[in-house]
């Protein structure tokens, strides 16, 4: 899974060897943010509480595979995927002779990163010219912001030409939220007037970017609950106006789900993608959720990758997901944390 922004995205050769070459220069970068994704994600671990400390595994009886089901259960990891896991581990320790604390500490561990990656490519390719992007989501999950901060990062991590299209046009503001964070960037914003049908903001956006030979275009889409029949038919016809314009767009579609919302975004996920074929989800607000666990059910039980990770407000709050280090930052204790390679 991703580490470094050119592990989540497929960019011609040149620029990877100049991202490859900026993040070289930085290493303390990877170490600061494993330290914040390890603080962020306190709800989730105080949620999952004592019960995955060390002191579980001394002894290993029925009560101990009782706790650690309940334990993963409330960090919302999910029914499925916590019977695998726990089953698998029992299994491992009544049979396979592994009964060493530590060790079946950092065998949970892995079995939750195997967990949080799906089958398929995690990858984002961007050689489409232009990759366009579509965002979508309910309201509230930060899908504007997410979208700024990924246009930030394209454009001065990865050297990338960005166009954002604000087809969200009709909540308060979304149109001059998103030029802010254009301003921000350094990337031009496509818009329309207020109330403007969202499918010929897109369709312009994809154009303009293709015209300027943008390499990405990120469309903005309107924040709408997954129960809103009509307005999940308005983003289907989204997709298939950006589609007829430019065959095979848009590559990717990607779902912001709110952490905080556990369960609920696990059917909000569902239901989005049977209008649109969500491709990655962008799982924000793990720095307020006591249900972090909610990455794992939703690669699990719908196979579709969390790709982004939002910890925070900052700009250096959205992140690759690295599977590996959610999951040791989840369970594994103080002294033996440290991030994955």
């Amino acid at each position: 899974m991703a580490r470094e922004w050119t592990d989540l995205f497929t960019v011609d050769e040149e620029r990877a060897r100049a991202a490859v070459a900026s993040q070289e220069e930085q290493p303390e970068k990877r170490g600061r943010f494993f330290k914040r994704l390890r603080q962020n994600l306190k709800k989730t671990r105080e949620a999952l509480g004592a019960e995955l400390t060390q002191t579980l595994f001394d002894t290993l009886d029925e009560e101990t595979w009782e706790r650690l089901e309940e334990a993963l259960i409330m960090a919302d990891v999910g029914a499925k995927a916590t019977a695998e896991i726990v089953g698998r581990l029992e299994t491992e320790a009544t049979t396979g002779g592994v009964t060493d604390p530590q060790a079946l500490q950092a065998r949970l561990a892995e079995l939750l990163a195997a967990a949080a990656k799906p089958a398929g490519d995690p990858r984002i390719d961007l050689r489409h010219g232009p990759t366009v992007i579509m965002v979508c989501g309910i309201n509230g999950t930060g899908k504007t912001t997410s979208i700024g901060k990924l246009a930030h990062v394209l454009t001065h991590e990865l050297g990338q030409r960005v166009v954002l299209g604000a087809a969200d046009t009709f909540r308060a503001a979304a149109v001059e939220q998103l030029q802010i964070w254009g301003t921000r960037a350094g990337v031009e914003v496509v818009t329309g007037k207020p109330n403007t049908d969202p499918a010929s903001v897109a369709y312009e956006a994809v154009r303009r970017g293709r015209e300027s030979g943008a390499d990405v275009v990120i469309v903005d889409t309107a924040g709408r609950l997954h129960t809103q029949l009509p307005l999940m038919e308005e983003l289907s016809k989204v997709r298939r106006v950006v589609e007829k314009l430019m065959p095979g767009a848009p590559h990717e579609i990607l779902l912001t789900v709110d952490a905080t919302t556990g369960q609920n975004g696990l059917r909000q996920a569902a239901e989005f993608s049977k209008v649109a074929p969500v491709s990655g989800i962008v799982l924000t607000k793990l720095d307020g959720s006591a249900k972090g666990g909610i990455a794992i059910a939703i690669a699990q039980e719908l196979s579709i990758p969390v790709k982004l990770i939002g910890i925070g407000e900052a700009l250096e709050d959205l992140r690759p997901f690295d599977a590996d280090d959610f999951a040791g930052a989840l369970v594994k204790p103080d002294e033996v944390v440290a991030p994955q390679g």
